[in-house]
């Protein structure tokens, strides 16, 4: 008996191989030279990444192929991420490619992620950690190479805007494996030299590649244990290395550089000038004020002179003179029979009342003698009070213990209660 038959059309067999490759593979990266680059109209990109032994047919479509930052080129070496896939029409296997990158510039930029991320976390990127840079430096230090247009752009920069500026070279090779450790050293060199007031450090622009030197983790911790203010100007605007995110500030050129660091001296001129004819103006209404007000001074000085005003004092002193003898002389015989008048009405007011003020007080006299203790007393009585100067008048008023106070006729007794006998009412008195 013959074995059963799995029979498939084409494009079912196609189609299950599809879905196996893609359920079977992840996204995944790729690495080859490109070949049999195909450009159509429709901006998709279709081409072959190879190595020595086998092709994979790839296909980018428009979308991702507008974000390269490069022209893809045959022959190029590159790292392609996409998922597999099999284009059903033709059973042709293939890879659906998202995302490309330069192989070189690919490993590099890996590289340089994993520095950002490890140095943003130890926090050399931090704002709160990075310097001010001086208003009016006198004193640059350049560190780059000696034989390359930076050093030239940045003194054409500063002998126009800023020529107070002295500038000292640290020269290092910017690019090779001699670099890193010549531009640490150069940093080093320069805070234990402590001539600068700032530094700048820096090259052309360039690939990834050329510019890695500036991505090294040596030269990232020499800037952020710099004591000199580092403006990092590495390559073009568009181009971000390590040191620019560890320096005090980041310079899009080299040129951009000196221009952040140093002042306009033409700018500073103008506003010299500026102050200048304010300081002029202000000062020109100051004096003109002044002299007015010495001319014034002068003529007020003129009107009142001392020995002037002294005459005039001694004048008014002798008109005041006559004017108080008239007045005394006027006024003494009025005042005087006014006061005899007053004397003898006070006399007489005298005598009336003087005896009546006697009278009534011997009758004060009398009553308060008549109601006064004080007579008892020479009778051998005494006068009880408690501490507090409240009168004693019964045996409930106080206890044993409490202090108490006797006045006696020659003086008084401080005493202590020691016991207290009530006496028991007498049935004859009224309640």
């Amino acid at each position: 008996m013959s074995e059963p038959r799995s029979l498939y059309t084409p494009s079912e067999l196609t189609r299950e191989a599809r879905l196996h490759i893609e359920a079977g593979f992840p996204r995944l990266w790729v690495e080859g030279e490109i070949s049999n680059l195909s450009r159509p109209p429709s901006g998709h990109l279709y081409f072959s990444i190879k190595d020595e032994r086998a092709r994979i047919d790839c296909a980018m479509f428009v979308s991702q192929a507008r974000r390269l930052t490069f022209r893809l080129e045959n022959g190029m070496q590159v790292q392609v991420r996409g998922r597999l896939s099999l284009y059903e029409a033709q059973g042709r296997f293939q890879l659906i490619a998202d995302a490309m990158e330069e192989a070189g510039e690919g490993r590099l930029r890996a590289a340089f992620e994993a520095l950002k991320k490890q140095l943003e976390q130890e926090g050399l990127f931090d704002e709160a950690a990075k310097q001010s840079l001086p208003s009016f430096p006198r004193r640059i230090a350049v560190i780059t190479s000696p034989g390359g247009a930076v050093i030239r752009d940045i003194l054409n920069v500063l002998r126009r805007r800023w020529p107070l500026a002295a500038v000292r070279l640290y020269p290092v090779p910017v690019q090779g494996a001699e670099a890193p450790p010549a531009i640490a050293r150069a940093l080093t060199c320069a805070n234990r030299h402590g001539w600068a007031d700032a530094i700048i450090m820096g090259r052309g622009g360039g690939s990834l590649e050329d510019l890695w030197a500036f991505n090294d983790e040596r030269v990232a911790r020499e800037i952020f244990a710099s004591a000199i203010p580092v403006v990092s100007a590495v390559g073009h605007e568009t181009d971000f290395s390590i040191s620019d995110f560890v320096a005090d500030l980041r310079a899009p050129t080299p040129s951009a550089a000196a221009e952040l660091l140093t002042p306009d001296q033409d700018q500073l001129k103008r506003t010299f000038r500026l102050h200048e004819q304010r300081l002029d103006r202000v000062m020109t209404g100051l004096l003109q004020r002044l002299a007015q007000s010495t001319d014034h001074l002068a003529h007020r000085l003129a009107r009142q002179h001392p020995s002037f005003r002294l005459d005039q004092f001694v004048k008014n002193l002798d008109q005041y003179r006559a004017r108080l003898g008239a007045c005394a002389r006027a006024l003494v015989p009025q005042r005087q029979a006014q006061l005899e008048r007053l004397s003898q009405n006070l006399t007489g007011h005298m005598r009336r009342l003087v005896p009546d003020r006697q009278q009534r007080l011997s009758a004060l006299a009398r009553t308060l003698h008549a109601v006064s203790p004080l007579p008892t007393l020479d009778r051998g009585y005494a006068i009880l009070t408690r501490a507090e100067g409240k009168g004693v008048s019964s045996v409930s008023e106080v206890s044993p213990g409490d202090e108490i106070t006797a006045r006696l006729r020659d003086g008084t007794l401080e005493a202590t209660v020691r016991e207290v006998h009530a006496q028991p009412p007498d049935p004859d008195d009224k309640p």
